[in-house]
Protein backbone atom coordinates (compact mmCIF):
# COMPACT_ATOMS: atom_id res chain seq x y z
CA UNK A 1 0.00 0.00 0.00
CA UNK A 2 0.78 3.72 -0.32
CA UNK A 3 2.44 5.55 1.67
CA UNK A 4 0.09 7.69 3.98
CA UNK A 5 1.07 11.41 1.64
CA UNK A 6 -0.05 9.58 -1.67
CA UNK A 7 -2.62 8.21 0.26
CA UNK A 8 -3.62 11.46 1.43
CA UNK A 9 -3.83 12.96 -2.08
CA UNK A 10 -5.28 10.24 -3.22
CA UNK A 11 -8.43 10.75 -1.22
CA UNK A 12 -8.23 14.35 -1.69
CA UNK A 13 -11.21 16.18 -0.22
CA UNK A 14 -13.89 18.14 -1.55
CA UNK A 15 -12.75 21.82 -3.19
CA UNK A 16 -15.87 23.21 -1.32
CA UNK A 17 -14.62 21.89 2.36
CA UNK A 18 -15.19 24.81 5.06
CA UNK A 19 -12.31 25.88 6.56
CA UNK A 20 -12.25 23.76 9.92
CA UNK A 21 -12.07 20.83 7.24
CA UNK A 22 -9.17 22.02 5.50
CA UNK A 23 -7.23 23.23 7.93
CA UNK A 24 -8.04 20.54 11.16
CA UNK A 25 -10.36 17.89 10.10
CA UNK A 26 -8.70 16.33 7.48
CA UNK A 27 -5.94 15.93 9.31
CA UNK A 28 -6.91 13.73 11.31
CA UNK A 29 -10.06 12.28 9.14
CA UNK A 30 -7.46 11.45 6.33
CA UNK A 31 -5.54 9.20 9.07
CA UNK A 32 -8.30 7.77 9.96
CA UNK A 33 -9.29 6.71 6.69
CA UNK A 34 -5.77 5.78 5.75
CA UNK A 35 -5.41 2.95 9.02
CA UNK A 36 -8.87 1.57 7.85
CA UNK A 37 -7.66 0.63 4.58
CA UNK A 38 -3.99 -0.32 5.16
CA UNK A 39 -5.41 -2.55 8.31
CA UNK A 40 -8.90 -3.71 6.12
CA UNK A 41 -10.87 -2.77 8.80
CA UNK A 42 -14.24 -4.26 7.51
CA UNK A 43 -16.03 -0.91 7.26
CA UNK A 44 -17.96 0.79 4.52
CA UNK A 45 -18.15 4.08 4.01
CA UNK A 46 -22.08 3.80 4.82
CA UNK A 47 -21.09 2.00 8.49
CA UNK A 48 -19.03 5.28 9.21
CA UNK A 49 -22.28 7.61 8.46
CA UNK A 50 -23.93 5.92 10.77
CA UNK A 51 -21.33 5.76 13.50
CA UNK A 52 -20.74 9.50 13.09
CA UNK A 53 -24.46 9.63 13.77
CA UNK A 54 -24.80 7.80 16.70
CA UNK A 55 -21.97 10.02 18.11
CA UNK A 56 -23.64 12.91 17.16
CA UNK A 57 -27.09 11.75 18.84
CA UNK A 58 -25.05 11.41 21.74
CA UNK A 59 -24.90 14.57 22.25
CA UNK A 60 -28.42 15.24 23.33
CA UNK A 61 -28.72 13.73 26.41
CA UNK A 62 -25.41 14.46 27.02
CA UNK A 63 -26.56 18.56 27.00
CA UNK A 64 -29.66 17.92 28.83
CA UNK A 65 -27.82 16.23 31.25
CA UNK A 66 -25.37 19.37 31.78
CA UNK A 67 -22.57 17.18 30.45
CA UNK A 68 -21.68 20.10 28.16
CA UNK A 69 -17.46 19.35 27.67
CA UNK A 70 -18.41 15.80 26.88
CA UNK A 71 -20.98 16.36 24.62
CA UNK A 72 -18.86 19.35 22.76
CA UNK A 73 -16.36 17.28 22.16
CA UNK A 74 -18.48 14.28 20.81
CA UNK A 75 -19.71 16.97 17.88
CA UNK A 76 -16.42 17.60 17.06
CA UNK A 77 -15.54 14.27 16.59
CA UNK A 78 -18.81 13.32 15.01
CA UNK A 79 -17.88 16.40 12.45
CA UNK A 80 -14.44 14.37 12.03
CA UNK A 81 -15.75 10.99 11.55
CA UNK A 82 -18.17 12.56 9.22
CA UNK A 83 -15.34 13.06 6.41
CA UNK A 84 -14.14 9.46 6.65
CA UNK A 85 -17.10 8.38 4.81
CA UNK A 86 -16.01 10.23 1.97
CA UNK A 87 -13.03 9.56 2.23
CA UNK A 88 -13.16 6.06 2.57
CA UNK A 89 -15.71 5.76 -0.24
CA UNK A 90 -12.99 7.14 -2.50
CA UNK A 91 -10.33 4.92 -1.19
CA UNK A 92 -12.41 2.02 -2.26
CA UNK A 93 -14.24 3.10 -5.52
CA UNK A 94 -17.07 2.61 -3.40
CA UNK A 95 -18.88 6.44 -3.92
CA UNK A 96 -22.13 6.45 -4.56
CA UNK A 97 -25.33 9.19 -5.33
CA UNK A 98 -27.09 7.02 -2.51
CA UNK A 99 -24.56 7.16 -0.36
CA UNK A 100 -23.97 10.87 -0.81
CA UNK A 101 -28.02 10.95 0.08
CA UNK A 102 -27.74 9.00 2.88
CA UNK A 103 -24.84 10.52 4.80
CA UNK A 104 -26.80 14.41 3.54
CA UNK A 105 -29.43 13.62 5.25
CA UNK A 106 -28.17 11.64 8.46
CA UNK A 107 -25.81 14.97 8.73
CA UNK A 108 -29.35 16.86 9.14
CA UNK A 109 -30.79 15.23 11.92
CA UNK A 110 -27.45 14.70 13.96
CA UNK A 111 -26.90 18.43 13.21
CA UNK A 112 -31.13 18.69 14.91
CA UNK A 113 -29.94 16.62 17.62
CA UNK A 114 -27.00 18.66 18.92
CA UNK A 115 -29.15 21.64 18.77
CA UNK A 116 -31.73 20.56 20.79
CA UNK A 117 -29.33 19.54 23.32
CA UNK A 118 -27.50 23.08 23.13
CA UNK A 119 -31.13 24.44 23.14
CA UNK A 120 -32.91 22.41 25.76
CA UNK A 121 -30.23 23.19 28.47
CA UNK A 122 -29.86 26.82 27.28
CA UNK A 123 -33.92 27.06 28.17
CA UNK A 124 -33.18 24.79 31.27
CA UNK A 125 -30.69 27.62 32.45
CA UNK A 126 -31.96 30.72 30.91
CA UNK A 127 -35.83 30.00 30.57
CA UNK A 128 -36.34 33.80 28.61
CA UNK A 129 -38.37 34.07 25.44
CA UNK A 130 -35.58 35.59 24.37
CA UNK A 131 -33.10 32.18 23.95
CA UNK A 132 -36.24 30.73 22.98
CA UNK A 133 -36.24 32.63 19.85
CA UNK A 134 -32.37 32.44 19.33
CA UNK A 135 -32.91 28.78 19.85
CA UNK A 136 -35.40 28.46 17.19
CA UNK A 137 -33.19 31.17 14.51
CA UNK A 138 -30.34 29.07 15.65
CA UNK A 139 -31.72 26.07 14.24
CA UNK A 140 -33.39 27.00 11.15
CA UNK A 141 -30.25 28.56 10.49
CA UNK A 142 -28.45 25.75 10.36
CA UNK A 143 -31.15 24.22 8.05
CA UNK A 144 -31.16 27.12 5.65
CA UNK A 145 -27.58 27.03 4.97
CA UNK A 146 -28.02 23.47 4.39
CA UNK A 147 -31.13 24.11 1.98
CA UNK A 148 -28.71 27.09 0.01
CA UNK A 149 -26.29 24.99 -0.65
CA UNK A 150 -28.60 22.69 -1.98
CA UNK A 151 -30.95 24.71 -4.03
CA UNK A 152 -28.75 26.89 -6.03
CA UNK A 153 -26.86 24.53 -7.51
CA UNK A 154 -29.95 23.14 -8.65
CA UNK A 155 -32.02 25.81 -9.23
CA UNK A 156 -29.43 28.29 -10.54
CA UNK A 157 -26.54 25.79 -11.40
CA UNK A 158 -24.06 27.90 -9.15
CA UNK A 159 -22.91 26.74 -5.61
CA UNK A 160 -22.77 29.55 -3.07
CA UNK A 161 -19.06 28.45 -1.50
CA UNK A 162 -17.76 29.12 -5.47
CA UNK A 163 -18.56 32.13 -5.72
CA UNK A 164 -17.77 35.46 -3.79
CA UNK A 165 -14.92 36.30 -1.47
CA UNK A 166 -16.02 34.99 1.44
CA UNK A 167 -14.89 31.02 2.52
CA UNK A 168 -17.56 28.91 3.26
CA UNK A 169 -17.48 30.43 7.11
CA UNK A 170 -20.81 28.69 8.00
CA UNK A 171 -20.54 25.17 6.66
CA UNK A 172 -21.33 22.15 8.80
CA UNK A 173 -17.67 21.71 9.90
CA UNK A 174 -17.56 25.26 11.02
CA UNK A 175 -21.18 25.25 12.77
CA UNK A 176 -19.93 22.31 15.07
CA UNK A 177 -16.35 23.77 15.69
CA UNK A 178 -18.52 26.73 17.25
CA UNK A 179 -20.60 24.07 19.36
CA UNK A 180 -17.13 22.41 20.14
CA UNK A 181 -15.99 25.91 21.34
CA UNK A 182 -18.96 27.13 23.14
CA UNK A 183 -19.41 23.46 24.85
CA UNK A 184 -15.64 23.89 26.10
CA UNK A 185 -16.69 26.82 27.57
CA UNK A 186 -19.81 26.02 29.08
CA UNK A 187 -21.65 29.05 26.67
CA UNK A 188 -24.18 27.56 25.08
CA UNK A 189 -26.69 30.10 24.92
CA UNK A 190 -23.80 32.43 23.52
CA UNK A 191 -22.91 29.55 20.63
CA UNK A 192 -26.55 29.32 19.91
CA UNK A 193 -26.83 33.15 19.52
CA UNK A 194 -23.43 33.23 17.41
CA UNK A 195 -24.45 30.05 14.94
CA UNK A 196 -28.29 32.05 15.04
CA UNK A 197 -26.47 35.78 13.62
CA UNK A 198 -23.73 33.69 11.55
CA UNK A 199 -25.74 31.66 9.17
CA UNK A 200 -28.79 34.36 9.17
CA UNK A 201 -26.02 36.62 7.88
CA UNK A 202 -24.27 33.80 5.45
CA UNK A 203 -27.54 32.67 3.41
CA UNK A 204 -28.78 35.97 3.05
CA UNK A 205 -25.77 37.27 1.69
CA UNK A 206 -25.10 34.39 -0.11
CA UNK A 207 -28.28 34.54 -1.90
CA UNK A 208 -27.99 38.04 -2.73
CA UNK A 209 -24.96 37.43 -4.45
CA UNK A 210 -25.89 33.57 -5.98
CA UNK A 211 -29.18 35.97 -7.69
CA UNK A 212 -26.63 38.59 -8.93
CA UNK A 213 -24.24 36.08 -9.93
CA UNK A 214 -26.71 34.28 -12.32
CA UNK A 215 -28.47 37.26 -13.07
CA UNK A 216 -25.03 38.55 -14.82
CA UNK A 217 -24.58 35.33 -16.32
CA UNK A 218 -27.76 35.05 -17.82
CA UNK A 219 -27.28 38.37 -19.23
CA UNK A 220 -24.02 37.00 -20.79
CA UNK A 221 -25.13 34.39 -22.35
CA UNK A 222 -27.89 36.72 -24.46
CA UNK A 223 -25.05 39.02 -25.72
Amino acid sequence: MEGFRDFREKIRGKTLDGPVSKYINRKVSTRITYLIVKYDIPLTPNMVSLISFGIALACLPLYVLGHLILAGILAQLSSIIDGVDGELARAKGMASKLGGFMDTMLDRYADLAILLGLSIHTLMNYPSTVWAVISVLAVAGDILVSYLHTRAPYDLGVHPVAIGKAENIASRDVRLFIVFIGSLLGLTNYTLLVLAVLTHTYVVLKTIRVINYWQASTQASYT
